[in-house]
């Protein structure tokens, strides 16, 4: 009787199981592929060819910080749009090759020079005790495994990229300059400090100022000012006049018009676009970034839009002469809200 009656497979569809095979074939890794060397593999010529291009890519990067500092400190702008140009110029050029060729050369070296055939390590238990001598274990593998130890040109460029390429970010949060302490607090509006038009500086008296008319104000003496800039940011305001009965002082600003006539910081409360549209049937003030709305008739309290605050109010009276004067600074902080009010 054959093997096939019993019902033992013929050799023509017999599949042999694990159990069947010797013993190397039993025990062979089934999922990973085989591993193909690379030329650096087994040239010493070419990884040393692959060493001298990492090294390269690194003195890339240093060179590209050197670049930044180079167009940091030693491009002095003269107000000339070319000046400016060739300095942002260097600084993004240096910036662009120091983070390039430290990336690039880090992947490089992976790729080239780092071993890369994989294994699989079957899991152990792992013991209290022996806890740091496993870490240990690790670290001293990952070093030999990069070639960090054996390899020093790589290791002294890379150093050396790596320790520069962090001052160009130091470098610029120098320009930040000291704290602002209670700088953003404070503007030129004083006590007795007239209201004038921006931007020539003229005067205004309360007799010009209309019902309905607006008027772009700054203080008088800024045009003079060092940093007027600086202080016309803070300081710029809306000048109004309505009828007085349409106004809604809340208790103690009672005194912070007169005759109808108010003054709001022009800074919208927002993220400090200018709010330069009045309407004058409605008393509102418009910002045209992201269309906070302001009600006059109610200090101006936000009505639209994403302002939290409302617009800081400036006390305004007359002086002798008539002229309208400021009766102090602002007692709100001035511009967007997100900095602030503690």
């Amino acid at each position: 009787m054959s093997d096939r009656s019993n019902g033992t497979p013929g050799n023509s569809g017999a599949v042999a199981t694990a159990d069947d095979r010797p013993d190397d074939l039993a025990h062979a890794d089934p999922g990973l592929p085989p591993h193909r060397p690379r030329l650096s593999d087994t040239q010493p010529r070419a990884a040393k060819r692959n060493e001298r291009q990492v090294s390269l890519l690194f003195v890339v990067s240093i060179v590209g910080t050197l670049l930044f500092f180079f167009g940091y400190f030693f491009i002095r702008l003269d107000n000339t749009v070319a000046t400016l140009r060739l300095q942002n110029l260097l600084l993004g050029l240096g910036t662009a090759f120091a983070m390039f060729g430290i990336g690039i050369g880090i992947v490089h070296w992976a790729k080239t020079l780092m071993p890369d055939h994989e294994w699989v390590e079957e899991r152990h238990e792992i013991r209290p005790e022996s806890d740091r001598r496993d870490a240990e274990r690790i670290v001293t593998g990952i070093l030999s495994e990069s070639g960090i130890g054996r390899r020093p040109l790589i290791r002294n460029t890379l150093i050396g990229a790596g320790a520069l390429a962090v001052l160009p970010a130091i470098a610029i949060f120098r320009d930040l300059g000291p704290l602002p302490g209670n700088a953003l607090r404070r503007t030129m509006w004083d006590r007795g400090v007239r209201l004038s038009r921006d931007p020539d500086g003229t005067p205004i008296r309360a007799a010009d100022v209309t019902i309905g008319s607006v008027f772009h104000v700054i203080p008088e003496g800024l045009n003079e000012a060092e940093d007027k800039l600086e202080q016309k940011a803070k300081a710029v305001v809306l000048l109004m006049r309505l009828e007085p009965a349409d106004l809604n002082p809340s208790p103690g600003r009672e005194n912070w018009a007169y005759e109808g006539i108010v003054a709001y910081s022009k800074i919208c409360t927002h993220v400090g676009c200018p709010v330069a549209l009045y309407e004058q049937r409605t008393h509102h003030l418009l910002c045209p970034c992201h269309q906070s709305t302001f009600d006059v008739t109610q200090e101006c309290k936000v009505i639209f839009g994403p302002a939290a605050h409302p617009l800081p109010q400036l006390p305004i009276m007359v002086d002798d002469q008539g002229y309208l004067v400021a009766q102090s600074d602002f007692l709100d902080p001035v511009g967007p809200s997100f900095w602030e009010r503690g």
